[in-house]
């Protein structure tokens, strides 16, 4: 039997929903001024930190394979994305973004304003603290 959360958790457990909701709901209307669907500006910003294959891009977004070759797809028509052999086994093709892909993800990260106005508001030691509690919490080593 689970144990029932104490008021405060489920307090916490209801704040990090709605800062979940906000930031998705801010990071659909950047892709929509880019001209991105919000599932193609997670695969361009994914992208952005390393090329991959489809697969492994399939694993980390928690959808099927078949999903993330379209979306794919629709990123290389609009010259964002290329597909590049795998350096580690030819047979394998990894998506990488183009210098446009690249620029694009990165004016995404740049353009949530809603994190940033509400972190402002902390001190820099606050904003420390905040990043290494949210590091526990998902079992992230320290930066």
């Amino acid at each position: 039997m689970t144990p029932r959360a104490d008021p405060l958790t489920v307090e916490v457990v209801g704040l990090i929903g709605t800062v979940v909701a906000r930031y998705y709901e801010e990071y659909e209307q950047a892709a929509t001024e880019h001209s991105l669907t919000g599932a193609q500006a997670r695969v361009l910003s994914l992208l952005s930190v390393e090329p991959l294959p489809m697969r492994k891009i399939a694993q980390r977004l928690k959808c099927e394979p078949s999903n993330i070759t379209g979306i794919v797809d629709r990123l290389e028509s609009r010259g964002l994305v290329e597909r590049r052999p795998d350096p580690a086994d030819r047979r394998v093709k990894l998506a990488a973004p183009t210098e446009e892909g690249a620029s694009l993800a990165q004016a995404l990260r740049t353009s949530l304003d809603f994190a940033r106005e509400p972190l402002g508001r902390l001190t820099a030691a606050e904003r420390t603290l905040l990043k290494e509690l949210l590091q526990k919490m998902l079992g992230v080593a320290p930066e």
